[in-house]
């Protein structure tokens, strides 16, 4: 490194020559090529990936030395300085822009200067960020495998984690509500009744479903594509530098981390990481029909459904007061919608595999990690500002239950369709309960139509019988 020049610059220098880069940077003249050709989005690559890409160095170091090609006293350093931008230091120093070259070369070497500094700084030992960083890898099989690593971290120590909490809040409330009887409603209209519990057993179904997703789709995301290097050859990598590196990284992170079977695919496309993506847009549609039915069951209080009553978390207005509104569905929604927009993205990015790499590689890293990032949040919010507090507006749902001409439906099997449907257009037209009007309009005595008209009967399936 050369002495500062000035207060606030100094020189360094690239194949391609000398420029200015921070004096207080740890990276060198290739990262500082970059920020000066990406200024586009101001969005650094996301911490979750820096950190993995660190793991992903730190395991070829450990490689290198074991496969007998790096000096104890470097691989120990690279590991040294891996190891404090994984524990969060020093993640300034990665300023790259996600929009940059196709094949995250700038983020790579970003990461392999910023290494060789500190690894100097911190242990005195000088490695090269090419020749040391860089051993038997290329930015074409390294970016492709910190997809991996960040994005099975993320759902091992993250997502799973907020899913299984969403899905046993869920169970509790289900107990908490079980033979609360309300309307049923199909087409926002309303249908024969069901339980609160089985209306929440019906989401705790999905994020369950969402979970199994997740887990099938989670042993491709562990597959890396680490030995491949430039075109998936293996050029410049001893044969069991791959399979070395999967072995280190499980060993630093207790995930079943493997090598891929075929290293082309995983470099020149990103299936798994569509895959991925593919998913959690299932579970984005998920979270949000149960945000949405959150909303609508909470409408009101007064001039909507007012089913339950949300906990009054903040002022919803900023000029009507007293408003309360169900912010953390709304929140949950905007969640869904963003996740949904970047697998379109993702879907995008993913079929830029031009014949031996693909080009979209930070913009596929970028998105996967913010959908997998607020996925996860986003399901424990829900869990424990809406599910866990909601209350059950008890009088609302049972005048709702007691007009609802719907109910004669129980009596399809006794007096036929037709005569059912006359007895609740009359119910509708007159405002008034259907026992009323069946007793007018059927030989059924009282005790006979309560029981079949029972709606908490009737939310336990089969033929109404007496």
């Amino acid at each position: 490194m050369s002495q500062n020049t000035a207060t606030e610059f100094r020189i360094e220098k690239d194949s391609m020559g000398t420029l200015e880069v921070p004096a207080d940077a740890l990276y060198g003249a290739q990262t500082q090529r970059a920020v000066n050709n990406f200024p586009i989005s101001g969005m650094p690559m996301p911490e979750s990936f820096i950190k993995a890409l660190c793991h992903v160095k730190k395991a070829c170091a450990q490689a290198n030395q074991a496969l007998g090609l790096m000096s104890e006293d470097r691989a120990e350093a690279i590991e040294k300085a891996s190891q404090a931008v994984i524990d969060g230091d020093y993640l300034k120093h990665f300023p790259v822009d996600v929009f940059q070259t196709g094949s995250g070369t700038s983020t790579n070497m970003n990461a392999n200067e910023v290494l060789s500094h500190l690894a100097e700084q911190l242990t005195g030992t000088k490695v090269h960020p090419n020749d040391d960083i860089n051993m038997s890898q290329s930015s074409n099989d390294v970016i492709p495998t910190a997809i991996h690593v960040a994005s099975a971290l993320a759902i091992e120590n993250q997502l799973l984690p907020a899913l299984k909490h969403l899905s046993s809040t869920l169970a509790d409330k289900e107990q908490e509500l079980a033979g609360i009887v309300k309307t049923g409603r199909t087409h926002l209209m309303d249908a024969m009744p069901i339980q609160f519990s089985q209306e929440l057993s019906a989401w705790r179904a999905q994020i369950d479903d969402n979970i199994e997703r997740l887990l099938e789709c989670q042993k491709r995301i562990q597959k890396l594509p680490q030995g491949g290097t430039a075109v998936g050859t293996g050029i410049n990598a001893e044969a069991e530098f791959g399979p070395k590196v999967a072995e280190f990284l499980k060993q630093a992170t207790d995930i079943d981390f493997k090598p891929m079977n075929n290293l082309y695919i995983g470099l020149s496309s990103q299936d798994s990481a569509l895959e991925l993506s593919g998913q959690l847009n299932v579970l984005a549609a998920s979270l949000m029909k149960i945000a949405n039915d959150l909303r609508w069951m909470n409408s009101g209080p007064l001039a909507g459904l007012g089913e339950i009553q949300l906990p009054a978390l903040q002022p919803g207005s900023s000029i009507m007061p007293g408003k309360v509104n169900p912010v953390i569905p709304e929140a949950v929604a905007m969640v869904a919608a963003q996740i949904m927009g970047n697998h379109t993205a993702i879907t995008v990015g993913a079929q830029a595999g031009n014949f031996q790499l693909n080009v979209m590689l930070p913009m596929v890293a970028y998105n996967l990690s913010q959908s997998l990032h607020i996925a996860s949040t986003s399901a424990v919010q829900l869990a424990d500002l809406a599910i866990k507090g909601f209350s059950v507006n008890q009088d609302n749902i049972k005048k709702a239950l007691d007009v609802n001409p719907i109910l004669v439906t129980a009596l399809n099997t006794v007096v036929g369709y037709e005569k059912g449907a006359a007895i609740a257009k009359e119910a509708y037209a007159s405002g008034r309960p259907v026992l009323e009007v069946a007793l007018e309009m059927t030989d059924l005595d009282e005790d006979t139509l309560k029981q079949y008209l029972n709606p908490a009967l009737l939310t336990e399936g089969g033929n109404p019988s007496v």
